[in-house]
């Protein structure tokens, strides 16, 4: 038992310390690919999978080794592993469950609404401090420039991405015929000009959360797969620092076991 638990602990850790790399990795590319530099959601996952990585090594070490103490602190640090993994996960989907695009008649893409998502990320997003940094990764992505040589037809048929949709152009409702009253706030916002446009609206900033959604929602599928490892894998642990400590005891008292190998029947 003792061989097979430590065996299998070992092997656990391995293939943990495996998919922490791309955990590690996804998060990395996740904060640096988007358009916004947004990767408020995207540290927490990075900062897990560097957790994973060096308590991986403690547990492999502990099981191959016999290491009481890395053991012991392999499962400390496992309990509270999971814990925060669980916490992140749950925070993440209460944060970006609402939201969602609403669908434009005759065009095939959505536009975005700030009211539809959390009061915690809109919060975050209207900080002009916060907004200017955002802006600055938009114009530099040139994600606005992809869509400057589009037809009205193009239009039409075409998709676009939630920041395309908000951020470069006005909102399809927009009739500059009618008086201003009557129409969205965000249509006097938007501006001809390339540095511009409609960087400044509400729908633009929703469209970076509906990004945000998105991108989370992908991260999650990967969270949940590593919760459900790593309580496998905390429960082989404590069979495995059992046997450890077993294996330690026995050999801190040889003379104890000799004693007990030989008993001597000749009591005179």
């Amino acid at each position: 038992m003792t061989r097979v638990s430590n065996t299998m602990i070992g092997l656990l850790n391995l293939l943990t310390l495996l998919i922490s790399i791309p955990i590690i990795g996804g998060g990395l590319w996740m904060a640096k690919s988007t358009a916004t530099c947004e990767s408020f959601l995207q540290r927490p996952l990075m900062v897990v999978g560097f957790v994973i990585l060096l308590v991986s090594l403690a547990g492999f070490i502990g099981a191959c080794f016999h290491v009481v103490w890395a053991l012991w602190l392999y499962l400390a640090v496992m309990l509270f592993l999971i814990a925060a993994l669980l916490a992140v996960t749950v925070f993440g989907f209460v944060v970006v469950g609402p939201g969602g695009g609403i669908v434009v008649p005759g065009r095939a893409y959505k536009e975005y609404h700030l009211q539809s998502y959390s009061p915690w990320l809109r919060k975050r997003i209207e900080k002009p401090s916060y907004w200017m940094t955002v802006r600055s990764c938009i114009l530099g992505s040139k994600t606005c420039s992809n869509i400057v040589t589009w037809t009205p037809m193009d239009y039409m048929t075409r998709n676009l991405s939630p920041i395309q949709s908000g951020c470069c152009k006005p909102p399809t409702s927009c009739d500059y015929q009618a008086p201003m009253m009557t129409q969205d706030p965000d249509c006097y916002k938007w501006n001809n000009d390339p540095n511009l446009l409609c960087y400044e609206c509400d729908s633009c900033k929703a469209g970076v959360l509906e990004d945000v959604r998105r991108d989370w929602h992908r991260l999650s599928i990967l969270n949940i797969i590593m919760v459900m490892l790593l309580i496998v894998i905390y429960f082989v642990g404590c069979c495995a620092f059992q046997n450890a400590k077993r294996a330690d005891d026995y050999y801190s008292y040889p003379e104890s076991r000799m004693y007990k190998a030989r008993p001597k029947w000749n009591f005179y």
